[in-house]
């Protein structure tokens, strides 16, 4: 292999090196990368996607503006990592691959779209890390990873206050409520290395119920990780996803966050995880495994006057890669 390109002209490297108040939004401040060919010159670690879509929501839209407010909005934190002692970027490359472009009203050409920009990057054996944009974006871009390392192959890691696996909503099979569903009946992801965590409320019903059951979906509630505690139950989460996989494709809607944390979303719901303790998971999670795909889904900024929320979904991000990056430094130190 040869050696990674990563030139940038002087004046954009100085852009992205400024605060975040100056330059292009990219994710972290990280160089936008728009080209298959660029990936295969940089050769980064960590890719960043946007999927600017909410055309599939039931209740409240507004998460196709997600991707661009994770970008511009979020509080720039700085790099280092108190908890690991990292210097995130002197240990993981990291770029923004822009945006899936999609077609408004149009599900199909916009799920290709999608499936296409993840496939550029996993084919390359670089992790995706996709910013939503509504929960059916998974979809396409959890076929496109299992496609790289094999149907069958990848366990989920699923943060959600809902299941997401109807079979459909209104008549419309790419609901963001059945993103999952669909999922499983494509074997992209076995139903027994898809693990649940944080669902909670009222929906879905019995039907979708027996339907998790009969196909083997294992899920943990708010009411086990209250009984029990959020580390005992990660324990069996992580032990479910990797019961005959090797790789884990993890995806957070922020709806499992509570609403006093992340009111800025389609469909809140009450009693959900605080960001001391998902944050901290997240991490260990990406510590203990090997996370080979990302995202985070259902952030609509327009319900959040102080972007609570868009930080929250940022810091989420930041403690993957921070976790990346630990594993990377302890890798090269031999």
């Amino acid at each position: 292999m040869t050696a990674p390109k990563r030139d940038l002209p002087p004046g954009m490297r100085a852009q992205l090196d400024s605060s975040s108040i100056h330059g292009p939004a990219t994710f972290g401040m990280r160089p936008l990368l728009t080209e298959p060919e660029q990936l295969d010159e940089w050769q980064p670690d960590v890719a960043i996607v946007g999927a600017p879509w909410d055309d599939n929501t039931t209740n409240r839209p507004g998460a196709r503006f997600g991707p661009r407010a994770m970008r511009a909005n979020a509080y720039d934190p700085g790099t280092y990592h108190l908890d690991l002692q990292v210097e995130m970027f002197d240990n993981l490359e990291v770029v923004d691959y822009g945006d899936a472009i999609m077609s408004h009203g149009m599900w199909e050409a916009s799920k290709e779209a999608i499936h296409q920009r993840v496939s550029e990057i996993a084919s390359r054996g670089i992790i995706p890390i996709i910013l939503g944009g509504d929960h059916s974006i998974t979809w396409p871009a959890a076929t496109a990873v299992a496609e790289h390392h094999g149907f069958g192959n990848v366990g989920m890691i699923h943060f959600d206050a809902h299941a997401d696996t109807a079979d459909q909503i209104d008549g419309n099979l790419a609901s963001h409520g059945s993103p999952m569903r669909r999922l499983i009946e494509s074997g992209a992801i076995p139903g027994h290395n898809f693990i649940q965590v944080g669902l909670r409320g009222y929906w879905p019903g019995e039907e979708d119920q027996k339907w998790m059951r009969d196909n083997g979906l294992r899920h943990h509630t708010m009411q086990e990780v209250w009984e029990r505690g959020a580390k005992e139950v990660m324990k069996d989460v992580v032990a479910e996803a990797l019961d005959g996989t090797d790789a884990i494709y993890l995806s957070i809607d922020i709806d499992v966050l509570d609403p006093g944390f992340a009111p800025a979303t389609g469909t809140p719901a009450p009693g959900g995880f605080a960001p001391i303790d998902l944050l901290r998971i997240v991490r260990q999670i990406v510590l203990d495994t090997n996370v080979v795909a990302m995202d985070v889904m259902e952030v609509a900024p327009a319900y959040d006057h102080a972007d609570i929320t868009v930080n929250n979904a940022h810091g989420l991000i930041w403690e993957a890669l921070a976790a990346m990056a630990y594993k990377n430094r302890a890798k090269d130190s031999g």
